[in-house]
């Protein structure tokens, strides 16, 4: 029986990941997009047909972002590799990818809230690209709300993080930036309802029970990132092969 080990950079997985973590921040990601909206004049923001692409272009910028640092990831992960051996490297890699994604699941199920330390990691460069966000308030237009987005798209977040140490193990760079691009899709359904379903996804996210589950859900996605032989996507996919 074989097993695929690229399992942990899955685009599903990625998409999953976002998809679950957005949910999480959705208090951080509404705050900034309120942000966002109070400097669009009033006749933008109480329409919402007219919100909606300002909306759209900040996420698109945001998802931009993700994808070049996870193209970064990749060629930081093609560096490491090479003096260790491809198969060492990766494999390392990959223990280190499933130790952060368990992190990340503790730390949002409310059990290790040191995780949000990691945050620190960026705070540098944070610092110095923060100020070219303010530049851009007020957002007077659609291009400007993309570059915004692309500002904000590297603040400092420990769950963005676990998506670059998953992004991480992939085996090219195009694939590395693939990952965080499906990373960065599974967080627009969250984001985007902000405003929309505010109320809803509010209190769902501030749910305890809900944020245990996904802090399990990213739990188990680690330990099948440490331990590939366990995933059944990949014994399914062997087994289909075979027929």
């Amino acid at each position: 029986m074989e097993f695929d080990l690229a399992f942990t950079t899955s685009y599903l997985v990625a998409f999953t990941m976002g998809l679950f973590s957005s949910m999480h921040c959705i208090g951080m990601c509404g705050s900034i997009i309120g942000t966002l909206t109070l400097s669009l004049s009033p006749e933008i923001r109480n329409q919402k047909n007219r919100l909606f692409p300002f909306v759209l272009n900040y996420n698109i910028g945001r998802i931009t972002s993700y994808t070049a640092a996870g193209a970064l990831a990749g060629l930081i992960e093609a560096l490491i590799a090479m003096p260790m051996g491809e198969i060492t490297g990766h494999r390392l890699l990959q223990l280190l990818s499933a130790t952060i994604m368990a992190g990340a699941g503790l730390y949002i199920a409310g059990w290790f809230p040191r995780f949000a330390y990691i945050e620190k990691i960026g705070l540098r460069f944070w610092k110095m690209i923060e100020p070219l966000g303010r530049k851009l308030i007020p957002v007077k237009n659609c291009r400007q709300a993309y570059l915004f987005g692309m500002v904000w798209g590297w603040l400092p977040c420990g769950l963005v993080y676990s998506a670059l140490a998953l992004a991480a193990t992939a085996d090219s760079i195009n694939h590395s930036a693939l990952t965080m691009l499906f990373f960065g899709l599974g967080t627009l359904p969250a984001v985007m309802g902000v405003g929309i379903m505010t109320g809803i996804l509010t209190r769902l996210s501030r749910m305890q029970r809900f944020k245990q589950a996904i802090g399990l859900f990213m739990i188990v996605l680690a330990v099948l990132a440490a331990l590939p032989w366990l995933n059944p996507m990949a014994i399914t996919t062997h087994n289909m092969a075979l027929h």
